[in-house]
């Protein structure tokens, strides 16, 4: 349980009052990620021009963003395992921010798109060391204040700061900044995120404390049947998201949107995000998994006017996207905080996202190889995988009823 490990448990004190609340909890943590994304989707507004810019074609730049997607994914079980084992949740959840963070400006340095690449993994294993002690951190709020509206409000201050991040390089690049001059623009978010951190580690030294006084929230005994058609349905809905490296890529190259705009269409996709995650928070914590049903069925048009379309037609397709990405980042969330098993909360986050980095994988690279074959059979595969994870949802909404 968080808050176990004999550091922690030296410092553990109660809170009362507003500074104590769990809300209050998930709005600090809100405002940590705020700047975080703020650093990091403005380094991928400007991933795939650059990797362009220094000789890599579209598999390569697919290949790459699946790679990361992967490592940032699967290794989440890696660092989940260690944190319940040791019980040093923040600080895996420093580490994890720090090297997150700061490999973002680091691309500033790369001469070549190999060392591009190289930050660019680093990134994303640094997320993974930091985001199943986060979620797993957060979980405990969810009794008193809803699964749904918890992540939702998370994800929608991620999201924010996702907008933010490209349009600040939109700006840069409209003003005649070079990439490597954007990336390093992004050391000051990276560290006001990590100001934001130590503020949130000394006012909830013990996020575990946040759930007395309310229901509990994990009550399974281990890994039961709906979490793991729970996994395997996100593992499916993961081959169809699909990275903006890709996209930007396509928009680029192809002259569809060019230069500024490029970073513009990802803060669009990422406010319809923002509007989508608050939205479905609330569904999913009235309708239960309908709204998940309907979020992936809107959302996978996408691709079809993403990749086939003119200028208008990707717009409305990048909203639809924003929508997928918002049912990845608060409905996926929602349903694994659903099953969780008490005392391996961090290890079963971590093991989702195993199998849905897998997905993401194999997914970066079929899109990469069809992208350069046949975009129609590209919209297709994408269509068809996140339609095909539906029943998996579904089937494990009804074994977790059947549970209770």
């Amino acid at each position: 349980m968080i808050g176990a490990g004999m550091t922690e448990r030296r410092t553990a004190r109660s809170f009362a009052g507003p500074v104590g609340s769990a809300f209050a909890f998930v709005m600090t943590m809100g405002v940590v990620n705020l700047f975080a994304d703020m650093t990091y989707e403005g380094g991928t507004a400007l991933n795939g021009q650059f990797l362009a810019s220094l000789g890599a074609g579209a598999a390569a730049v697919s290949i790459i963003a699946g790679v990361g997607e992967f490592l940032g994914y699967s290794l989440r079980s890696v660092s989940g395992y260690f944190a319940d084992r040791t019980g040093r949740y923040w600080w895996f959840t420093f580490a994890g921010y720090a090297i997150n963070l700061l490999a973002v400006p680091a691309m500033a340095l790369a001469g070549s798109w190999p060392v591009a690449a190289a930050f660019m993994l680093a990134e994303r294993i640094g997320r993974a060391v930091r985001k199943p002690t986060v979620e797993a951190m957060l979980s405990y709020s969810t009794g008193k204040h809803g699964k749904g509206w918890v992540y939702a409000v998370n994800t929608a201050m991620d999201e924010t700061g996702a907008a933010l991040g490209p349009l600040l390089m939109a700006a840069a690049l409209s003003r005649g900044a070079s990439f490597k001059s954007g990336y390093a623009m992004l050391l000051v978010t990276a560290a006001l995120a990590l100001a934001a951190l130590v503020v949130a580690r000394v006012l909830f030294p013990v996020p575990a404390n946040l759930e007395r006084g309310g229901p509990k929230t994990a009550t399974a005994h281990g890994f039961t049947r709906a979490y793991r058609l729970y996994m395997i349905g996100g593992s499916i809905f993961a081959l169809g998201v699909g990275s903006f490296e890709l996209v930007a890529f396509h928009l680029t190259t192809t002259g569809v949107v060019t230069g500024p705009w490029v970073p513009v269409f990802l803060s669009i996709a990422t406010v319809a995000g923002v509007v989508a995650s608050l939205i479905l928070g609330r569904l999913y914590d009235r309708l239960g998994i309908g709204a998940v049903v309907g979020a992936i069925a809107f959302a996978a048009g996408y691709p079809f006017l993403v990749f086939l379309g003119g200028f208008r037609a990707v717009l409305a397709g990048l909203v639809m996207w924003g929508v997928a990405y918002a049912t990845q980042d608060t409905l996926l969330k929602v349903l694994i905080a659903s099953v969780l098993p008490e005392g391996r909360r961090t290890f079963a986050f971590g093991v989702f996202y195993l199998g849905y980095g897998a997905g993401w994988l194999a997914g970066s690279v079929a899109a990469g190889f069809l992208y350069e074959r046949s975009r129609p059979a590209l919209a297709a595969f994408i269509a068809a995988a996140l339609l095909a994870s539906i029943p998996l949802f579904v089937s494990g909404a009804r074994a977790a009823r059947r549970v209770v």
